[in-house]
Parts: structure tokens; sequence; C-alpha cells
């Protein structure tokens, strides 16, 4: 009876080994923290549960669910979104919800400009072509150019003003004047192609302009000006503003 309890424990034995060393055959190749799983904390999953609720989340107006009127300027809008988006912070669906009203806004009121700069187009069309038939070959003579080409013009002739006051004390403005002419010519050339065209409009700007700053310059009240700015110096000036307007805008 003792050689067969001992004969099954033997067997046992045996099995047991061989079981063991199966297992650990399969382990091989694993890391060693893969043989072993760490207990999980309920606080380690993402739960909003505990996270306020935006409360308007499912109201369809956009203003209405930022809490700001049809009317709120675009500062307010931002504000009450940045205010919304930090008091729900962690409530993905409330930033969701804040994040879709705020560019529904947006979209609306660039869509709303849009549609402004096309209607004032349209209209300005529109009154172009009811307008008087001189009006209409007035304008045959005027373009817009670019911006930029606007300010380097501009910035020319405002130099060639703020030359001619400085040296007021000293002598007559009469080089700046030539010097703005000949300018003038050399825009208005680039622009028509002819020279002699060119050098007529430029000429008839600065006798225009000279015989407005005469009728103007005297009805202007004399504690405006300085002691020194001479008659001749201020329709220099106003010269300059008509040289100015016609080698720029008309073709």
């Amino acid at each position: 009876m003792a050689s067969f309890s001992l004969t099954n424990l033997d067997l046992a034995t045996s099995f047991l080994g061989q079981n063991l060393s199966g297992r650990l055959n399969r382990a091989k190749g694993k890391p060693f923290c893969a043989l072993f799983r760490s207990p999980k904390c309920v606080l380690d999953t993402p739960y909003e549960g505990n996270v306020t609720k935006f409360p308007r989340i499912r109201v369809w107006d956009p203003y209405k669910r930022l809490g700001v009127s049809t009317a709120a300027s675009e500062e307010e809008i931002w504000s009450a979104r940045n205010f919304l988006l930090q008091q729900y912070s962690g409530h993905e669906r409330s930033e969701e919800s804040i994040e879709a009203a705020f560019e529904k806004i947006l979209m609306a009121s660039f869509q709303h400009r849009k549609k402004t700069k096309i209607n004032l187009k349209t209209r300005l069309k529109k009154q172009v072509e009811e307008s008087p038939p001189w009006f209409k070959n007035l304008l045959n003579f005027v373009e817009l150019p670019p911006t930029d080409v606007i300010f380097r013009r501009l910035f020319l002739f405002a130099f060639m003003g703020g030359w001619s006051i400085m040296n007021s004390a000293e002598g007559g403005p009469a080089f700046q004047v030539a010097v703005s002419l000949a300018a003038c010519i050399y825009f208005l050339n680039e622009k028509t192609k002819s020279l002699a065209r060119a050098s007529i409009i430029g000429l008839g700007s600065l006798v225009a302009g000279w015989v407005c700053g005469s009728l103007v310059v005297p009805s202007i009240p004399s504690f405006l000006l300085q002691p020194t700015w001479s008659l001749e110096l201020l329709t220099s000036l106003v010269v300059y503003i008509f040289l100015f307007l016609s080698c720029t805008f008309l073709k």
C-alpha cells in the first residue's frame, strides 16, 4: 500500500514538473512584466460624470447657446466663447457644442459681410448705369490704380509739399513745382503712351491748380496760416494736389 502511494506521488510530481516546464517554455520571449497584471483603478479611466456639463448643449440657436444677443459685437462673442470653454473645460461634448455655435456665428457673419459687399457693388453699378450721359463720359477718363501706386505717388507729392514749406523762407517753390510737373508728365506718359497728351494733361493740371489756389487761398483766415507762408507757397500746395490727382486717376 505504501509502495502504491509513493508511485502515485512520483507520477504526480513528474506531471507537475512537465506542466510547469511547458508553461515556462511558452513564457519564453515575453517580458517579465507581461507575466503579471497590475490591478486597475477606477480613477485611471476617463470619466465625465464629475465634470460640469454645459446646460445649453442642445440649444439650436448658436446665439442663445453662447448666451449673447444677435447684435453682439465680435469681441463680446469671443469673450462668451472663451468664458464658456474655461467654465466647462474637461467635458468633451460641452466643448464641442460651444465651438460649433461659435463657428456658426462666424460663418454667418462672413456671409453677411460678403453679401453686403456684393450688394454695395451692385448698387454702385446701378447708379452709374442710371446716371446722365455726361457723367458716364466723364467716368471714361477716370481709373482706379492699385493701392501701392496711389501711396507711392502720394508720398512723392507730399514730399514736394513738405520741401516747399521747409524752403519757404529762402525762396519760392518754383523748382519743386517744376519737378512735380515733370513727374506728373512722366507718369501720364507711362499710361497713355503719348508724350503730347501727357504734356497737355500735366500743363492743364498745373494751370487749373494755380488758378484754383489763387482763388481759394485768399479766403483762408490768416490766423490759420504761418506768417512766413506766402501766397505763392500756398498756391503751389494746391498745384501739387491737382498734379497728384491727374497723374494717378486720369487715363
